[in-house]
């Protein structure tokens, strides 16, 4: 027997929210599902061809924006990493793993289709700390290379390790948790009112944020310094192309080594800046 879902809302032509037999709430993924379908109308089962069924209603409402702005192809392949790093790690990850990895393969494909390419200042710690991520993190580049024709460079399996941690992590026995979350939100005070903006916090790029701020504000509490690194043209590229957020940025730094003796490499400022402008123009449109 067919088992058939029911459309309550259509993401666009290849994904919708729908409701199983049992009026429980999926997302599900297959090439032209909604093609000349609506809400009420029935997906057959034998049409999906990816289902999510996400616990909490936050990871559920950011993963449908997600699926709108990602194409289908990097969500799979994204699906098929996490899947790939469950098996090897054996761990159980939070469900936001969905919009934070997916979300970084998607932009490290089209980053690097552009051009651009952002080194790891965590590398050698990512390496050393995070091995088998990392090792899920060189799995995923191979996969990255076979499905898209795209050679991404091993930094990137770095960023893919962090994000498999953080989706590990006991949010109530992390390090010095009260210290991080309070410098997270005095830096968002600080753009905040620099910008003179109030952030969606449903939005996809405002968890991007703070997932940078979290690790941030983690080496801050540890006192981990990175000394600075050999990035001097892309430094210098951003600084030109988003002066507002490079300001913005002069703010934190001063800030930050005021109150807590910190100084910000240039290539701290360098992703605290992309991060800053990617929120900010999301949040003014």
């Amino acid at each position: 027997m067919v088992i058939k879902m029911k459309i309550q809302k259509a993401l666009n032509n290849n994904a919708a929210v729908v409701l199983d037999e049992k009026g429980r709430e999926k997302i599900v993924m297959g090439k032209g599902i909604c093609f000349k379908r609506g809400a009420g109308d029935e997906i057959p089962d034998e049409a999906a061809e990816k289902v999510f069924s996400l616990s909490g209603a936050e990871a559920n409402n950011k993963f449908q924006a997600l699926i709108q702005d990602v194409p289908m192809e990097h969500i799979a392949l994204g699906e098929e990493i996490i899947t790939e790093a469950k098996a090897r790690l054996g761990n159980k990850m939070n469900d936001m793993i969905y919009i934070s990895l997916i979300d970084h393969v998607h932009t490290s494909i089209v980053r690097f289709q552009e051009g651009i390419t952002v080194k790891n200042i965590l590398l050698w710690d990512i390496r050393k700390f995070y091995k088998d991520e990392f090792q899920v993190g060189m799995w995923a580049l191979s996969a990255i290379q076979e499905r898209c024709k795209v050679l991404l460079p091993e930094d990137e399996a770095g960023f893919i390790a962090l994000h498999l941690a953080n989706a590990q992590m006991d949010e109530e026995k992390m390090h010095n948790m009260y210290e991080i979350t309070y410098v997270i939100q005095e830096i968002l005070n600080i753009v905040k009112y620099f910008f003179n903006v109030t952030f969606d916090e449903d939005d996809v790029y405002y968890y991007r944020f703070i997932t940078h701020l979290k690790f941030f504000a983690k080496r801050l509490s540890e006192n981990r310094l990175y000394e600075k690194d050999d990035n001097d043209d892309l430094w210098m590229i951003i600084k030109l192309k988003y002066p507002e957020s490079f300001r913005c940025v002069e703010k934190i730094s001063g800030f930050i080594e005021k109150k807590y003796n910190y100084r910000l490499s240039e290539d701290e400022q360098l992703y605290l800046t992309i991060h800053i402008e990617r929120v900010i123009h999301k949040t003014s449109k």
